[in-house]
């Protein structure tokens, strides 16, 4: 049977679902900054950006960007009323010290146990960005990631072991892809709900660990 792909916006959609009243969050650079777009208005949420930003809000409309006011990824973003600045510094300790409740990354692969590998390809002419994501993987109380399930030549991103340099091990607890919800639970990789359309064994085809489907 057909199926089509979750959109980026459709994933981070998915990933705003879950994240709950009074949460304290980071969303990373690239696909997870769409989060901010997703967030329900009834539901206090106060995200945090590594510059320093704490009280961010939604992209600002094409036309009424500040470029004074960026996210970690040079993007325009807007502040929401009782936001605040501060010290690149304090950003950190707040990431280090366990205030986040969740951070939301982008990852080149994670493994059947929650290890993450989001930095560095290995490849001789990559240019290494760790940036705050080794901090913020293992200060936050919860890592989410979103990225597409598979690479553009099909390899599977989601592993029985990463073969990429590490960014925190066993830190992931969710995964979010263009095709599947799942979560890494103590007893491995568990599918919490996929694309209509495609089957849990082509899931788990795509998929280069062990998966369980919840029942």
């Amino acid at each position: 049977m057909a199926y089509e792909k979750r959109s980026r916006d459709a994933i981070a959609a998915r990933v705003a679902r879950d994240i709950p009243e009074g949460a304290y969050v980071n969303l990373g650079i690239g696909l997870p900054t769409l989060v901010a777009n997703h967030l329900p208005v009834d539901r206090e949420i106060v995200l945090q950006s590594e510059n320093g930003i704490l009280g961010m809000g939604p992209a600002p409309a094409a036309g009424a960007e500040d470029w004074d006011l960026v996210n970690a990824g040079k993007q325009p973003v807007t502040l929401l009323s009782g936001g605040a600045y501060f010290h690149h510094a304090d950003s950190f300790a707040m990431m280090r010290g366990g205030h986040l409740d969740i951070c939301v990354l982008g990852a080149f692969q994670v493994s059947a146990t929650g290890d993450l590998a989001n930095w560095h390809t290995g490849a001789p002419d990559a240019i290494p960005a760790v940036g705050g994501a080794m901090d913020l993987a293992i200060g936050a109380k919860q890592t989410f990631v979103m990225m597409e399930h598979v690479t553009k030549s099909g390899e599977a991103k989601i592993v029985e072991r990463c073969t990429y340099p590490l960014t925190g091990i066993g830190c992931v607890k969710r995964i979010y892809t263009d095709l599947a919800t799942i979560e890494v639970s103590p007893v491995g990789l568990v599918a919490i709900d996929w694309v209509d359309g495609l089957s849990f064994e082509e899931l788990a085809r795509l998929t280069q660990a062990p998966l369980s489907r919840r029942n």
